[in-house]
């Protein structure tokens, strides 16, 4: 097979009419996307015909076998664009990837047209269009795949941030009530989330309440006392509350030591210890009538 002259006859079944390949291809993804409302006929004319531009570029100057040419990499720039924003509408894989497979129909039919009276022609040709798109089409579903986990690590940190906030409970008192598992990544926002509101409320007794945690190991009790550690070196005593029966019990026999930490069943009894510590106390008041 003769790469470059393949190349330069694919490149002249495009060119020979380029403005219907253009429509047709348009109108495929329009039948495959079903969807014209989120992709507006517009901007899909426009990423089709820049597309289109560099892939006849490419395949003018026989480099089907070279994806590292800058014509190429032109055309891996549209699909990585086309495919950032598709990702970002929520489209699924399969879409995102029509937008290179939906062109095989009416560029076979160019190829078809421009290789009438020649069958070997025409499948080598055929052959060559469809290895090239189908690497062109995967391509796309790598940017998707990319993109997605960029997508989902922003918001895993967003939830992080969420998850973590440090409410004042008097003046003086933080409370830093945590849902969930705590492992590195979120003992990480924990500490720094309440070390910042240590700074900004100049607060001397934080509350970790833990009554959310599902369970509690050796890992987790680690993440709890270097959390303690860091607030006690800005100022600030630490309180943990929501001990439950099985927590304490695993405590125990996990022999972990908290130390000097204070420790109560609730954070209504940390609370009142932490008013306690500071002088502080609630004095009921009759109701106005």
């Amino acid at each position: 097979m003769d790469i470059e002259q393949d190349s330069k006859s694919l490149y002249r079944a495009i060119e020979k009419d380029r403005s219907t390949l253009l429509q047709e291809w348009v109108k495929a993804q329009q039948l495959a996307l079903n969807r014209q409302s989120v992709i507006k006929e517009k901007e899909l004319t426009e990423q089709c015909n820049l597309f289109l531009q560099h892939f006849i570029a490419a395949s003018r100057d026989g480099n089907l076998d070279d994806m590292s040419t800058p014509e190429w990499q032109a055309a891996y720039k549209v699909l990585d664009d086309v495919s950032r924003k598709r990702s970002e509408l929520g489209l699924s894989p399969s879409e995102i990837a029509t937008f290179v497979f939906s062109f095989k129909k009416p560029l076979f039919a160019a190829i078809n047209t421009a290789n009438e009276g020649s069958s070997a022609d025409l499948m080598t040709a055929i052959w060559l269009a469809t290895l090239l798109l189908d690497r062109l089409g995967l391509y796309t579903i790598e940017v998707y795949i990319k993109t997605r986990e960029v997508i989902i690590k922003r918001q895993q940190e967003d939830m992080l941030e969420l998850s973590t906030p440090v409410v004042s409970l008097a003046d003086g008192i933080l409370a830093l009530p945590l849902i969930g598992t705590l492992d590195s990544a979120r003992t990480q926002v924990v500490m720094e989330s309440l070390l910042q509101r240590i700074v900004e409320t100049g607060s001397t007794v934080a509350i970790i309440d833990i009554t959310g945690v599902p369970t509690v190991d050796t890992l987790v009790a680690q993440h709890l006392l270097k959390t303690v550690t860091a607030a006690r070196l800005m100022g600030a005593d630490c309180m943990i509350s929501g001990i439950r029966p099985q927590i304490a019990q695993t405590i125990v026999h996990l022999g972990v030591e908290l130390g000097s930490v204070v420790t109560k069943a609730t954070l209504a009894a940390a609370f009142s210890a932490a008013l306690e510590r500071l002088g502080l106390s609630i004095t009921r008041t009759r109701a106005k009538v």
